[in-house]
C-alpha cells in the first residue's frame, strides 16, 4: 500500500504541474480534423486569461509530448486567445512533437505559416527535426527530399545536409546515407567533407557491423580524407568494441607520430583499450602522460581506470584513485560506484559503499537496485535485498518489473514463495507484467 500511495502521490504532482500550466478550456471534445491555418487576425484576449511566456508555453507542449492532438489545439488556441506570438523554437516544438506520431502533413502546414511570420522562420534545427522524424519512420525519400526543400527557405547548405546524414545514420539507415554520400551526392563540395565521413563511420559503429566499419575507414584513405582527431577517436572504440583493443592501442601510435593531439574523449579511449591489451599499469602510464601534456581528466576518464583496478583484483589501488577524484574535484558518478559494486564480494561492504553513494548525493539508477538485489539474491543473503528495497522506496523510486522480479526469485530461492506471491500480485496489479510465473502458481488478474 506505501508503494501505490507513491505512485498516486507522483501521479497527483503531476497532474498539479499540468494544471498550473495549462490554464485554458480542454473541456471540449478536441477535434481530429486536420486544422486550418489560422488567419491573420487580431484575436481578442479575454480579460481572465493568462499572460504566457515563451518558458511555460514550451513547458505546456512538453507535457503534451504524447498527445499531438492536444498540443496542437494548446498551440493554435495560445495565439488565437492570448495574441501570444509564437517563436521559432515553440514552432519547433509542436513539429516534433507531430513527427513523433508521422503528421507530415501538419508539419508541413506549420512550416509554411513560419515562412510567412519573420519572427518564427523556419532554421536548421527545423529542418533536422523533420529529417529525423522522417528517418525514424523510415522515410527515407521524403526525409532526402525535405532537404531539397531547405533551398525555399535559404537552408540548402552543409548544415542541412550533414543534419541529413546524420538522421538517416541514427535510425540504421546507414548504405542510403553512404550512397547518397558517396555516389548520388559526390559532385557537391563541402568544406568540412570529413564530418559527414565521421557521421557515417559512426553509423556503421552504431550498427556493429565491425567489417563495414573497416572497408569504410579504408574507403577513407582512399579518398584521400584528412582523417580528424574525431575519426580516430571513432575508430578505436570500433576496435576496442569488436574485441580488438590492440588495434587501437596501434591507432594511438599512429596519431602521436601525426602529431594530432588527443583531447579527453580520445585518452579515455586509449586507457580503456592499453588496460584491455597490456594491462592496468600501462593505462595508469598514459593516464600520467595525459595530465603531463594539460589535459584534464573526466569522470569517465577515473572511472575506466577505476574499473580496470577493479577488474584486476586491486581494490586498494581502486580506491585510491576513487578518492583521488574526490580531491581533484571530479564528483563521482553513478558509474563509478557499479565499478565497486561489480567486484566487492562482502555484502556489508557492498552496503557501506551504498551509503557512501546516497550520503554524497549521487542518486542510484534502477538499474542500481536491481543489480545489487540481484547479486545479494546469489548469494542468499535476503536480509541486504530488504535493505536496498527500502532505500529504494526511501529515494522515491518505483519498482520496475526488473525490481521486481530480483526480489521474486530471491524469495523463491530461500523458500518464502507465499510472500514472494505476494509481491508478484503487487507486480500485475500496478501491470507491470502480462503473465504471472507458473513457478509460483498465482492466479492472472480478472479485470
Amino acid at each position: 500500500m506505501a508503494m501505490l500511495s507513491l505512485i498516486c502521490a507522483r501521479h497527483r504532482n503531476s497532474v498539479r504541474c499540468i494544471r498550473r500550466t495549462l490554464l485554458y478550456p480542454f473541456t471540449e471534445s478536441f477535434s481530429t480534423k486536420t486544422f486550418k491555418p489560422i488567419e491573420q487576425s487580431n484575436p481578442i484576449i479575454p480579460p481572465n486569461s493568462t499572460s504566457f511566456d515563451h518558458s511555460n508555453v514550451r513547458q505546456t507542449l512538453s507535457c503534451y509530448a504524447n498527445d499531438w492532438k492536444r498540443a496542437i489545439e494548446f498551440f493554435n488556441w495560445v495565439q488565437i486567445q492570448t495574441g501570444f506570438n509564437h517563436t521559432t523554437d515553440t514552432y519547433n516544438g509542436m513539429i516534433d512533437i507531430l513527427g513523433k506520431f508521422f503528421e507530415f502533413d501538419l508539419i508541413w502546414d506549420l512550416i509554411k505559416r513560419m515562412k510567412e511570420d519573420p519572427v518564427a522562420y523556419p532554421n536548421h534545427v527545423t529542418f533536422r527535426i523533420v529529417f529525423k522524424r522522417y528517418a525514424s519512420a523510415h522515410l527515407v525519400e521524403e526525409a532526402t527530399n525535405a532537404y531539397y526543400r531547405t533551398e525555399e527557405f535559404g537552408l540548402m547548405d552543409e548544415t542541412s545536409y550533414s543534419n541529413l546524414i546524420d538522421a538517416l545514420c541514427e535510425y540504421k539507415h546507414v548504405i542510403e546515407a553512404e550512397e547518397l554520400f558517396l555516389v548520388k551526392s559526390r559532385d557537391l563540395v563541402f568544406n568540412d567533407d570529413v564530418k559527414i565521413y565521421n557521421i557515417i563511420l559512426r553509423g556503421w559503429f552504431k550498427m556493429g557491423w565491425w567489417k563495414k566499419c573497416r572497408e569504410f575507414w579504408e574507403e577513407m584513405d582512399r579518398r584521400g580524407v584528412c582523417k580528424s582527431l574525431y575519426s580516430y577517436s571513432i575508430y578505436m572504440d570500433i576496435q576496442c568494441k569488436s574485441g580488438k583493443p590492440w588495434r587501437a592501442v596501434k591507432l594511438y601510435k599512429e596519431m602521436n607520430k601525426k602529431g594530432i593531439r588527443l583531447d579527453v574523449v580520445a585518452y579515455n579511449t586509449v586507457i580503456h583499450a592499453i588496460g584491455l591489451s597490456e594491462g592496468v599499469d600501462f593505462s595508469i602510464r598514459v593516464f600520467r602522460e595525459m595530465k603531463e601534456v594539460g589535459c584534464e581528466p573526466n569522470v569517465v576518464t577515473y572511472n575506466t581506470i577505476v574499473k580496470l583496478l577493479c577488474e584486476n583484483g586491486r581494490i586498494r589501488d581502486a580506491y585510491r584513485v576513487f578518492d583521488q577524484m574526490r580531491e581533484k574535484g571530479c564528483a563521482p558518478n553513478v558509474m563509478t560506484y557499479h565499478c565497486f559494486f561489480g567486484c566487492l564480494e562482502k555484502p556489508k561492504q557492498i552496503l557501506k559503499m551504498f551509503d557512501r553513494m546516497i550520503n554524497s548525493g549521487v542518486r542510484p539508477r534502477m538499474d542500481t537496485y536491481v543489480m545489487l538485489m540481484k547479486k545479494f539474491g546469489r548469494w542468499g543473503f535476503l536480509r541486504p535485498v530488504f535493505i536496498v528495497w527500502e532505500k529504494m522506496e526511501e529515494q522515491g523510486c518505483s519498482p520496475d518489473a526488473s525490481a521486481y522480479s530480483a526480489l521474486i526469485d530471491a524469495l523463491v530461492q530461500k523458500g518464502l514463495v507465499d510472500e514472494a506471491r505476494m509481491y508478484e500480485e503487487e507486480m500485475l496489479a500496478k501491470g507491470l507484467s502480462s503473465k504471472p510465473r507458473v513457478d509460483l502458481g498465482t492466479k492472472p488478474l480478472i479485470e
